[in-house]
């Protein structure tokens, strides 16, 4: 794990109750829809491979959604969505392990387990399809990466620099995201993905990940070599009331005619 200096304090306090948060009391295994695959058939049918999230709150948003996470995923599965994110943080997100299962099983795509997973038995607290490990946060990342494909799970490995990006691949990864987002002043740079895409092999899924708002910003991240988006605040519109969510992922889709 990477030094913790240059955290802003509010991702501290998501890592320190990462550390304190106990696993599953039992190994836990799942039958994977794939990710890989999904993008695909998203793409043959003419749409940007969007990975929606169902984020009810975070750190950076700005109010509360208590939407039931079931209504918001189909909503986003309408929209066009490839594959849907679910935050199970519940401290600083509002998550939970029960709204991933509720959503997995209301949907026909994949879902993404969205957390700080920092150990083995964290792993074994839901099954998911996919589940997100943060470069940066993981003491053996390899071993983490290798107990996740063990329960079944397709890993996502989070990186912000080539230098993560470098250790994601040492431990095997064949989905990486680039998170656009600084870990130290929480501000956004779609440059970041610009800047790490090149150094990507072409046999691993690359999703962009934080900062893509509009339209634009899809072709700008799909310019640079994205394979799929994930996207949260843009579709959930934390603090703008009752939004369309199928008509925001529509928008960022190009579904059915969208921008």
């Amino acid at each position: 794990m990477n030094s913790e200096t240059e955290l802003a304090p509010a991702v501290a306090s998501i890592l320190e109750a990462a550390r304190e948060r106990s696993g599953g009391p039992e190994r836990v295994a799942a039958d994977a829809r794939s990710l890989p695959d999904a993008l695909e058939r998203a793409e043959a049918a003419g749409r940007d491979p969007v990975i929606a999230e169902v984020k009810p709150t975070s750190p950076t948003a700005e109010g509360t959604r208590d939407d039931d996470p079931v209504a918001l995923a189909e909503a986003m599965v309408e929209g066009g969505a490839a594959a849907i994110s679910v935050l199970t943080e519940p401290t600083h997100f509002g998550g939970s392990p029960e709204a991933l299962t509720r959503v997995r099983e209301a949907v026909d795509v994949p879902v993404l387990r969205k957390d700080f997973v920092l150990r083995e038995d964290q792993l074994d607290v839901v099954e998911a399809d996919l589940v997100l490990l943060i470069a940066r946060f993981v003491d053996d990342l390899a071993a983490l990466v290798d107990a996740a494909r063990e329960r079944g799970f397709q890993p996502l490995v989070e990186v912000h620099d080539r230098a993560e990006l470098e250790t994601a691949l040492e431990a095997g990864a064949e989905i990486v995201g680039v998170n656009n987002r600084d870990l130290a002043r929480l501000e956004v740079d779609l440059e970041t993905f610009e800047s790490v895409a090149p150094a990507v092999p072409d046999d691993v899924t690359l999703i962009a990940e934080s900062g893509v708002s509009d339209p634009a910003d899809v072709r700008r991240m799909r310019e640079a070599g994205a394979d799929a988006l994930l996207i949260g605040s843009a579709i959930m519109d934390h603090g703008e009331g009752e939004t369309d969510v199928a008509a925001n992922t529509r928008r960022l889709t190009g579904a059915n005619g969208g921008e």
